[in-house]
């Protein structure tokens, strides 16, 4: 950087980056973004040969010093407390978390055993939880981190066969909130980004379905899915000083679908 430049307000050189469920998807896209935006991103999953994957495919791209990652369970405490911990000691302090791993179950209501509710929730929100008061313990140490939550637009919408993931991600609105109400006097921001309906591998059967695809296009005032590259914008911002004074959001990128009738 010259004498004549000064950084940007968006700028996250250099910081490093957790990025939960990040082997594939909406996780993978943003950390992707993040690492062509100059972050340390260090991925993390479930599934190992998949993380090495994708970790041999961005170290290739952004170079080993910047790319790292670590396999461990968010659902489980003592993996979660792990995982934290050798962030910090082998990779740096942790600057920005995203809490996106999270799964589905499609299934009504009065169908939907007890098992698969509380795996839902755990895996969505509980996860989110336990990985965020992790992280803030060594963020509020140091004065400063961002936290940005996965939420969704059942956030806001419900719709039949989807009960559990509509609850968890209900919850992680008012555990956004909670957050910043603890956290902020200590130098955090905490924000979700609530994505709409996304074409993933996730969604993928959906998207194939042309009765449901024409309800999304037709529902959608955008006329298209999203795409995981539109989260990157949203998510960098919030990561970044630009968004230092927005505290407690849930920032919809949905294509307008929750705001039309």
């Amino acid at each position: 950087m010259t004498a004549q430049q000064t950084p940007s307000q968006f700028d996250i050189s250099g910081r490093v980056a957790l990025v939960t469920g990040s082997s594939r998807g909406i996780g993978r896209s943003i950390a992707e973004g993040f690492a062509e935006a100059g972050a340390v991103v260090v991925l993390n999953g479930v599934d190992p040969e998949r993380l090495a994957a994708t970790q041999a495919e961005f170290t290739a791209r952004f170079g080993a010093e910047r790319v790292f990652a670590r396999a461990f369970d968010v659902t489980g405490e003592a993996a979660v407390v792990a995982g934290i911990a050798w962030i910090e000691e082998e990779v740096g302090p942790l600057r920005i978390l995203v809490n996106n791993a999270g799964i589905q179950h499609r299934v009504p209501l009065l169908d939907l055993a007890l098992a698969d509710w509380e795996r839902v929730l755990t895996t969505n929100l509980t996860s989110a939880f336990l990985v965020g008061r992790t992280a803030a313990r060594g963020m509020i140490e140091r004065g400063v981190g961002t936290i940005i939550n996965v939420a969704s637009v059942q956030t806001d919408l419900a719709r039949p066969t989807i009960g559990a993931y509509t609850t968890s991600k209900g919850g992680i609105r008012n555990l956004t909130r909670a957050m910043t109400a603890e956290w902020a006097g200590h130098g955090l921001t905490i924000n979700a980004i609530a994505p709409g309906y996304i074409h993933t591998e996730m969604t993928q059967k959906l998207v194939d379905d042309d009765t449901f695809n024409q309800w999304i296009l037709g529902r959608t005032p955008a006329h298209r899915w999203g795409t995981t590259a539109d989260l990157v914008g949203p998510a960098l911002w919030l990561a970044s000083d630009a968004s230092a004074f927005v505290n407690g959001q849930v920032i919809f990128i949905d294509g307008g679908m929750t705001v039309v009738v």
